[in-house]
C-alpha cells in the first residue's frame, strides 16, 4: 500500500514539541510536507534561530516515525530563519504620490500571467517560466499576486517568513536563481485571506513598492484568475509591459480568456502571446497521444487577435509532481521534453526584447 499525507502526518503527530507541550503538528512546525509516488517524504521545520539545539533531537525523532511507516526515503529540513524587527505592514495606506502607473525602481520589465478562469496552471507555467528565464541569465522576480490562492513558495520550494529590518521594508526570499515574494509567506500553509478589494490593492501595491527586489531584468507577476481589483490596480499603479494569458483547450476556458484579454485591452496592456495548456496526453504505458481537453483552441484564439502562440504545453504527470516537489521541473528535469516547451517561451520573451 502506498504511504499517504494523512499517514505521515499522523505519524509526525505523536512527536511531541518540547516548547509548546502539544504535537509537532498541531504547533505549526511542519511545512511544506511532500510525498511522492516512490513514497520519499520531504518537510521542513520551522523553529526560532534560538531553539535550534533545543529541536534536533526532535528532527531525529520525526525522521524515526516517518522511517517507520516505510518510508523510502525521509528528508527533513530545519530551518532557522530571523525573526523581523517588526512584521511588514500590508494594511491599506493613503498615498499622495503621483497618479498614473509607474516604474518600479530598479526593475525593467513587467509580465502579468493571467488567466480568465482558475485551474488552468496558471502558476506552474509562472514558476517555470521564472526559472528558465533564470536559467538564461536574466535576473529575474516572481510576485505571487494571487492572494487568495498563493501557490509559488510550495512550487519553489520556499519557506519562512520574510524578514523586515524596519517593519517597512521586506526582503523577499530566493531560490533557482528567482527572487521571490508571496502573501502565502506572511499566512500560516491552512490560512485563509478574508479581504475586501481596499485591503488587497494596499497589499498589492506594498509588496511592489516596499520589497527589496533589487535589480531585475523582469518581474513576473502571477495573477489571480479574472477581471477583479488585483488586475486592475497592477496595470493602473504601475507600468506593465505586457502579459501572457494562459488557457485550457475547451470552449469553457477560451470564453473567460477573452474576457481577460479584452480586460487588459481596455487598460492599455499589450498582450505578448498566449500559451495553450494541457494541449496533449502522451500515454506513459502505449505513447497513445490524445487531446483531453480539446486541441487549436489556443492558436485559433491567438491568430484571431494577431499575437503569438508561445507555447502548447502538455498534460503530464512530471509538470504536477515537479510543482508539488517544490522544484518546477525546469529544474527538476531540464532535459525533459516538457522543460524545452517552458525554455521555448523564456527563449522567445528574451528574443522578442520582452525578457
Amino acid at each position: 500500500m502506498s504511504l499517504t499525507r494523512d499517514a505521515v502526518l499522523a505519524a509526525l503527530k505523536t512527536v511531541s514539541d518540547p516548547i509548546s507541550d502539544s504535537d509537532i503538528v498541531a504547533a505549526g512546525l511542519v511545512k511544506a510536507l511532500t510525498v511522492d509516488e516512490k513514497g520519499a517524504v520531504r518537510f521542513v521545520m520551522e523553529v526560532s534561530p534560538s531553539q535550534v539545539k533545543t529541536y534536533e533531537a526532535v528532527k531525529d525523532a520525526a525522521e524515526k516515525a516517518v522511517q517507520d511507516l516505510g518510508a523510502t526515503a525521509v528528508q527533513v529540513l530545519m530551518t532557522a530563519h530571523s525573526a523581523p524587527a517588526a512584521p511588514p505592514d500590508l494594511k491599506p495606506q493613503r498615498s499622495a504620490g503621483p497618479a498614473g502607473p509607474q516604474k518600479v525602481p530598479g526593475i525593467d520589465r513587467i509580465i502579468a500571467v493571467a488567466s480568465g478562469k482558475g485551474g488552468v496552471g496558471k502558476s506552474t507555467l509562472s514558476a517555470n517560466i521564472a526559472c528558465a528565464l533564470a536559467a538564461e541569465g536574466r535576473r529575474v522576480g516572481l510576485l505571487d499576486a494571487d492572494v487568495y490562492g498563493p501557490s509559488q513558495p510550495r512550487m519553489l520550494g520556499v519557506s519562512g517568513r520574510p524578514a523586515s529590518p524596519d517593519g517597512k521594508i521586506i526582503l523577499p526570499m530566493r531560490n533557482y536563481g528567482v527572487t521571490m515574494m508571496s502573501i502565502g509567506l506572511m499566512q500560516n500553509e491552512d490560512q485563509a485571506v478574508v479581504w475586501r478589494g481596499p485591503m488587497l490593492m494596499g497589499a498589492l501595491q506594498q509588496m511592489m513598492n516596499q520589497v527589496q527586489w533589487g535589480a531585475l531584468d523582469v518581474l513576473i507577476v502571477d495573477l489571480p484568475p479574472g477581471t477583479g481589483d488585483v488586475q486592475m490596480t497592477l496595470t493602473q499603479k504601475f507600468q506593465v509591459d505586457g502579459a501572457i494569458v494562459v488557457s485550457t483547450p475547451q470552449d469553457v476556458a477560451l470564453l473567460d480568456a477573452r474576457k481577460g484579454i479584452d480586460m487588459f485591452n481596455q487598460l492599455g496592456t499589450p498582450i505578448l502571446g498566449m500559451i495553450e495548456n494541457m494541449s496533449t496526453h502522451i500515454c506513459s504505458n502505449c505513447g497513445h497521444e490524445e487531446h483531453v481537453f480539446g486541441h487549436g483552441g489556443v492558436a485559433k484564439e491567438a491568430e484571431k487577435i494577431e499575437v503569438p502562440l508561445l507555447a502548447e504545453i502538455p498534460l503530464h504527470l512530471d509538470i504536477r509532481l515537479a510543482a508539488d516537489g517544490g522544484a518546477p521541473i525546469v529544474v527538476s528535469k531540464p532535459d525533459s521534453p516538457q522543460a524545452a516547451a517552458f525554455r521555448g517561451v523564456a527563449r522567445q520573451l528574451i528574443a522578442d526584447g520582452k525578457a
